[in-house]
C-alpha cells in the first residue's frame, strides 16, 4: 500500500465517521463485492469494493469476448499440378506422371490466424461473509480458414497438352465407387463425340486424378464450463486477496475438410464425382482448478483485479478421419480414442467500474494456456484403406483476448 493511498484512506474514513455512524449494505458485481459508505449527503455514495459485505444475493453477468487461438495444423502438400496416366494408354507405362508436379494446394495456404467473437455468462450467489459460488460458460464462434485450387493455373501457364490445368493428389486404396468421371480428358474420348463408347474412358482413374477443383477448410472452436467458488483470505481497507477453487471443462473442437470435384469433358459434375475428406479432432478436458486473486480499489468508483488459476486436466482425445462420396453412398473411416494429461494456467486482468449500486461494468484481458494437447500435423491420410493422418503433441497452446461486460446484483 502506497503512502498516498494510505493517507487517502485515512481521510476518507474520518469523513465517513464524522458524517454518519452507520453504513449501507454491501453490493456485489460480477466477481467483486461492493460496500457503500453513507455520507450525510445522500446524493453521493462512494463504493469501496473491500471490507465485510453486509448482504447476500444473486449475481448475474454477461460479457462479450474477442478471442484468438493457435491454428494447430502443419504444412502438408494436398495436391499437385498435373495428372497420372493410370492405365498407361497415354505414355505406354501405367502410373506415369504427366505435368510439372508443382504443388497446387498446401495446408499452409489456409492463411493467418484471426480473432472471433464470443461470450461469457456468469450466474452465482454471494453470501454475507463475502464468499461466492458460481457457474460460468465461455464460448467463441467457430473460426474458419479456407484455401482453394482450380484448373486455372497461375498466369494460365501450362504445358502444350494443358496437363497443369488438372489437379492430382496421392489417394490410393480407394474402392471403384471413387473412380470418378470416365470421360475426364479428351484422350478418354477417342471417338471425339462426347459420349462414352466401348473401350473408352478411365485413363485418369480416380476422383483425385485429373480433378478440376479442390478446396480445404479448417474450423476451430473453444468452449469452457466452470463451476467454482471464491473465498476471502485477507483484506485491508483498499485491497483484498481471495482464493479460487472448483471444477473446469475445456473443449477444443477442430475440423479439417477437403473437397475434390472432378468434371467430365462436357463440363458436367455431380455428387458421384465429388470426394469429401474430413478429419475431426475433439479434445475434452476435465479437472479441478485452484488459484487466487487480488483486488485493489483505485478510487472514483474504479477497481482493478487479477485472477490466476492452475488446473490439471484429463484430456479425452477423439480422432475421426473419413472419406465419403458427395452423395454419401460410399465411405471409409478411422476412429481412435486417446487420453493425455494437460496442465493449464489461466490469467484474467480486469478493470471494474461501479456507476450505481448493484451494477458493475467490466473490461479486461483473458488468457488460457494449455500444455500437452494434440494437433493435426498432417491432417490428410492418403491411404483410403487405412486412413492414418499424423497427429503430434503440441507443447504449448494459448487462447487469449479481451472482454467487455455488465453484471448486476439482485
Amino acid at each position: 500500500m502506497t503512502r498516498h493511498k494510505l493517507s487517502g484512506g485515512i481521510l476518507l474514513a474520518v469523513a465517513v465517521l464524522a458524517a454518519t455512524a452507520s453504513t449501507a449494505p454491501a453490493q456485489s458485481g460480477m466477481l467483486v463485492d461492493q460496500t457503500y459508505s453513507s455520507p450525510a449527503q445522500a446524493t453521493e455514495r462512494i463504493p469501496i469494493p473491500t471490507g465485510d459485505p453486509g448482504t447476500h444475493g444473486v449475481v448475474t453477468g454477461i460479457e462479450f469476448l474477442i478471442l484468438t487461438n493457435n491454428r494447430p495444423i502443419g504444412n502438408q502438400i494436398v495436391a499437385f499440378r498435373g495428372l497420372i496416366d493410370s492405365q498407361g494408354t497415354i505414355t505406354g507405362l501405367p502410373g506415369t506422371y504427366i505435368g510439372s508436379g508443382v504443388p497446387a494446394l498446401k495446408t499452409d495456404d489456409l492463411g493467418r490466424t484471426g480473432y472471433m467473437p464470443g461470450y461469457r455468462l456468469t450466474l452465482g450467489y454471494k453470501f454475507d461473509d463475502g464468499s461466492f459460488v458460481y457457474g460460468k460458460v465461455t464460448s467463441n464462434l467457430a473460426k474458419s480458414y479456407n484455401a482453394s485450387a482450380t484448373l486455372a493455373a497461375p498466369f494460365f501457364r501450362s504445358r502444350a497438352d494443358l496437363a497443369d490445368t488438372f489437379l492430382v493428389a496421392g489417394v490410393f486404396n480407394f474402392p471403384p465407387e471413387f473412380g470418378g468421371a470416365q470421360l475426364n480428358t479428351v484422350l478418354d474420348d477417342t471417338n471425339r463425340n462426347g459420349v462414352l463408347d466401348a473401350g473408352e474412358g478411365t485413363l485418369t482413374y480416380g476422383i483425385w486424378n485429373g480433378a478440376s477443383v479442390m478446396n480445404i477448410t479448417f474450423k476451430q472452436w473453444f468452449n469452457e464450463f466452470e463451476v467454482g467458488g471464491r473465498l476471502p483470505l485477507f483484506q485491508t481497507e483498499y485491497s483484498r486477496i481471495y482464493g479460487l477453487a472448483g471444477g473446469r471443462f475445456d473443449w477444443f473442437m477442430e475440423r479439417f475438410t477437403w473437397r475434390t470435384q472432378e468434371y467430365d469433358i462436357n463440363g458436367n459434375a455431380g455428387p458421384r464425382q465429388e470426394a469429401i475428406y474430413k478429419n475431426t479432432l475433439s479434445q475434452r478436458m476435465y479437472g479441478p482448478f485452484v488459484g487466487c486473486g487480488h483486488e485493489v480499489y483505485l478510487g472514483k468508483r474504479f477497481a482493478a483485479s487479477l485472477d490466476v488459476t492452475a488446473a490439471g486436466l484429463l484430456n479425452v482425445v477423439k480422432e475421426r478421419a473419413k472419406y465419403e462420396l458427395g452423395d454419401q453412398s460410399s465411405s471409409g473411416k478411422r476412429s481412435v480414442n486417446d487420453f493425455t494429461v494437460v496442465p493449464s494456467f489461466t490469467g484474467n486482468f480486469n478493470l471494474d467500474w461501479y456507476p450505481i449500486q448493484g451494477v458493475q461494468v467490466r473490461c479486461g484481458y483473458n488468457a488460457w494456456t494449455f500444455f500437452n494437447t494434440k494437433s493435426m500435423d498432417d491432417p490428410i491420410g492418403f491411404n483410403f484403406g487405412a486412413i492414418d493422418p499424423v497427429y503430434r503433441t503440441q507443447a504449448y497452446r494459448i487462447v487469449h483476448g479481451v472482454n467487455v461486460g455488465l453484471a448486476m446484483f439482485f
